[in-house]
């Protein structure tokens, strides 16, 4: 993908396409400690399309965040294999084919909110103009517009966060990988967020993998919901949340949303993550 333009949009079709852009088999990592081995993810398995929103949903400790950076080339897999976009995640990271969201934004507190979202491409020697452009174009996405001159700390905390996912999205990658990024915010900020997230994602067509410990969040974000057991992390059950794709925050007061979070709860009682 170019940077030719700023910040490409996806088609409803792409979203419906069935390219495999992450694809996980049979992954299992384990840690050495101190204390010995800590086996963190057991025998993996798990294929995303071009297009979705998946969301990883599981007690704390069940391995979502360490799948999440397996995929992103920051932890390495004891056993199986792991592609991304047909590469390995090393590949994928060097080529720059995802952008990356913490759980705190990381902005650095010394640039400007528009300098902090043009890191990665001054990094890639993207020129002046190409930057700048990109740049309002992440703004835009975010609705952050006229917001470029202003630091980190004259922000709130969703304001920040929707910084550094423009910052993610800068330099146009295929797919966004997301840690939990609005788990520290109040319910209302966080609402606000999902439902302009939501919005992002229908208007790029970015894949995307989400890690949440929130079954109302899941479902309203989701294509698919990934339920993993407590450790050793493994993916207990797929959910399909396939409601309309233009769904506001009502929908959560459905009986169709309300019976998708349902078997979400039900999968993750059944996995054992209610059992101290």
């Amino acid at each position: 993908m170019g940077l030719t333009t700023p910040l490409a949009t996806g088609s409803a079709s792409t979203r419906d396409g069935q390219s495999p852009v992450v694809e996980i088999d049979d992954v299992s990592l384990a840690f050495e400690t101190a204390d010995g081995v800590v086996q963190a993810l057991s025998h993996v398995s798990l294929s995303i399309r071009q297009g979705e929103f998946v969301s990883l949903i599981g007690p704390s400790g069940c391995g979502k965040t360490t799948l999440l950076r397996v995929i992103a080339d920051l932890e390495t897999a004891t056993d199986g294999h792991v592609a991304v976009n047909g590469v390995s995640p090393e590949q994928a990271r060097r080529s720059r084919h995802y952008g990356y969201v913490f759980q705190a934004p990381a902005l650095y507190p010394w640039r400007t909110v528009g300098r902090n979202i043009a890191l990665p491409l001054e990094i890639m020697g993207v020129a002046k103009g190409e930057r700048a452009a990109r740049v309002k174009a992440g703004l835009g996405l975010v609705n952050l517009d006229g917001f470029e001159n202003k630091f980190p700390w004259q922000l709130s905390g969703g304001m920040q966060q929707r910084a550094s996912i423009a910052r993610a999205l800068s330099f146009d990658p295929d797919l966004l990988l997301m840690d939990e990024p609005f788990g520290a915010l109040d319910e209302i900020v966080r609402d606000k967020l999902n439902a302009q997230l939501l919005d992002l994602w229908r208007r790029t067509g970015k894949t995307v993998v989400f890690v949440t410990h929130s079954i109302p969040e899941a479902v309203f974000l989701s294509t698919r919901i990934v339920v993993m057991s407590p450790r050793p992390g493994r993916v207990h059950d797929i959910v399909d949340c396939d409601l309309d794709r233009g769904r506001t925050l009502d929908i959560r007061e459905t009986p169709a949303f309300l019976a998708v979070a349902h078997r979400v709860r039900e999968g993750l009682r059944a996995g054992h993550s209610y059992v101290d």
